[in-house]
């Protein structure tokens, strides 16, 4: 048991990983220890802080408004003290620890799984951690500690609070192959009128830019159906009609699925900034420093083969609409 004023590191490990999964029961089946255990562990914290961390459901454990307070500053501790036992293990210098790197879908292949190589051969010592969400919830996982870092767009030009910039995107607008709408290289943003859409769901600081986007110019967003999931944005849009509104990262990865048309926005030209984000409550490990410089490695090695996938994959799409339209 803790002595007053102490922090139990195994406790409070208990804690965050009750926070991730939900339930007390499962941390105890993740440890093979009892759930009882567990309930003992969490009890002392409680008593420690003076109120509750959780709040017990049928289906688990949530927390209190005072657990949402202290577990960002947990996790920061946590991954302090775990990066402290590997800096002191690092006496050669080399990088060595977790990074929990958030994901967009958009950019889980190639770019992460590239990066999964290249860190097993330059840096074997560093272990990446890696989850997948929305734009949304990847900043919600960096405003509570959750993450180190993030890969995301942005839509101001100028980077903010840390971000590192790597590429440039425009939207393209995205079709079943052999539609009208995306036959030519370009389209502008007024084709977009009662255009039924599909897009990602809210909150959504992309569809919030669209919004603002549309009203600026008087234009009506018909969203017919919204899909997290990339791949079903792709079959809605290959099977019913429908139009999605992608990055090149994006059709890359679900032209492999689906032929699609898709042609560049313009009128004006929407752009977004695929960057790093950085969390404020966790220390710029040197493991996160490599995890960064190779992220930044492989979007400047792979800009130039994803425009030229990009133009191949139109042009194919384009040379089967001709084909199936003069049939």
């Amino acid at each position: 048991m803790a002595t007053k004023g102490s922090m139990d590191h195994t406790a409070w490990r208990l804690f965050i990983d009750a926070v991730e999964l939900g339930s007390l029961s499962k941390v105890a089946a993740a440890y093979g220890i009892g759930q009882p255990h567990v309930s003992r562990k969490i009890g002392e914290l409680e008593r420690e802080c003076g109120g509750r961390l959780f709040q017990r459901t049928g289906r688990g454990v949530v927390l209190t408004e005072l657990g949402q307070r202290v577990a960002p500053k947990v996790r920061s501790w946590l991954a302090s003290t775990e990066q402290l036992a590997n800096d002191i293990k690092a006496t050669s210098g080399k990088p060595i620890g977790r990074v929990r790197l958030g994901i967009l879908p958009s950019t889980a292949h190639p770019l992460v799984s590239t990066l999964y190589y290249s860190l097993k051969e330059l840096h074997p010592l560093v272990q990446l951690n890696v989850r997948e969400g929305q734009g949304a919830q990847l900043e919600t996982w960096l405003e509570d500690g959750s993450l180190d870092l993030a890969i995301l767009y942005r839509h101001s030009p100028t980077p903010k609070n840390g971000d590192v910039y790597l590429i440039e995107a425009p939207t393209y607008l995205v079709s079943a192959a052999g539609d009208k709408v995306t036959s030519r290289p370009t389209v502008p943003f007024s084709v977009l009128d009662k255009l039924p859409l599909v897009l990602f769901c809210r909150p959504s600081t992309w569809r919030d830019r669209l919004d603002e986007l549309a009203a600026e110019r008087g234009i009506l967003l018909n969203v017919a159906a919204e899909a997290d999931s990339l791949s079903l944005q792709a079959r809605i849009v290959a099977d019913r009609g429908m139009y999605a509104l992608l990055g090149a990262y994006a059709i890359t990865v679900v032209a492999k699925e689906c032929r699609l048309g898709s042609s560049k926005l313009v009128n004006p030209v929407v752009s977004r900034h695929m960057a790093i984000a950085m969390s404020r409550h966790s220390e710029l490990t040197l493991a996160c420093r490599a995890v960064m410089s190779e992220i930044q490695q492989i979007v400047k090695a792979g800009g130039t083969r994803l425009s030229q996938a990009k133009a191949a994959a139109t042009t194919a799409d384009r040379a089967f609409a001709g084909s199936s339209n003069r049939r």
